[in-house]
């Protein structure tokens, strides 16, 4: 009796010891507390002048987005030893300011307290653009075997100049052009403009008719712009330009 009680008495403790070691098994790993964050780096202080660099080369990266190319940007240090903390700063150029290669920019606090000073930027943008492949003389319609593409810093092209080949490829010269010459495009006109002293057709509308008659252009224009016209009978009417060769107008 006493050698059955022992054995009993063992394997009870052999089934606790492995419920035992059931329950450390099965208890679920620790929860973050509800509402718990992962960790974040910190920001940088208010007024660190990489900040402020960091905020001027973001706002000339998006100013350079308009051009087909690769911008280069440097940032000398903006100079904050006298300047309040800033919480919230803006970019700007000043009024009438174009991109070019030696930039003033203007870098204003919002809050808390408001301030405005200027760094100096240097900017280029690699890219291509088209020259003329040869000479081209007034009213020539210009075709991809006139035009030579080129490689270089597009803030060095003169004003006005156009860079993409479908802005110049089927438009019509009005000036000479040198070969080799980036094309303006004051010296370009579109295929359907009319220009000043140039023969059209007079297209008269109203209710319930169609008139046509021939007449002289007294201005040039492009399809869609308003003209005068001066009228086989001698009268002046104004007229929209529809393509290169008709003016209509209105009654």
């Amino acid at each position: 009796m006493i050698k059955i009680y022992a054995a009993l008495l063992a394997t009870a403790a052999l089934f606790g010891t492995q419920a035992a070691h059931a329950a450390v098994s099965e208890t679920p790993a620790p929860t973050a507390p509800a509402g718990a964050r992962a960790p974040t780096s910190p920001a940088p202080g208010a007024g660190q002048p990489a900040s402020y660099e960091d905020q001027i080369r973001a706002f000339l990266q998006e100013q350079a987005a308009a051009y087909a190319g690769t911008p280069q940007i440097a940032v000398e240090p903006v100079d904050t030893e006298r300047l309040a903390p800033c919480e919230q700063a803006e970019v700007f150029l000043r009024p009438g300011s174009r991109l070019s290669s030696r930039l003033t920019v203007g870098l204003r606090c919002l809050a808390p307290q408001t301030w405005v000073t200027y760094a100096q930027a240097n900017l280029s943008i690699d890219g291509s653009y088209y020259v003329s492949a040869r000479p081209l003389k007034a009213g020539t319609v210009i075709t991809r075997d006139d035009l030579s593409e080129r490689s270089g810093d597009l803030l060095l092209l003169p004003r006005g100049v156009l860079r993409d080949a479908d802005q110049l490829i089927g438009s019509i010269t009005t000036q000479r052009i040198n070969a080799g010459s980036a094309i303006k495009a004051r010296a370009l006109r579109s295929a359907g403009s009319i220009q000043r002293g140039q023969a059209v057709r007079l297209e008269a509308r109203g209710p319930g008719f169609v008139a046509t008659s021939e007449g002289k252009a007294m201005q040039g224009g492009e399809p869609g712009t308003q003209i005068q016209v001066r009228a086989g009978s001698g009268q002046m009417v104004t007229g929209t330009v529809l393509n290169a060769h008709t003016v209509l107008v209105l009654m």
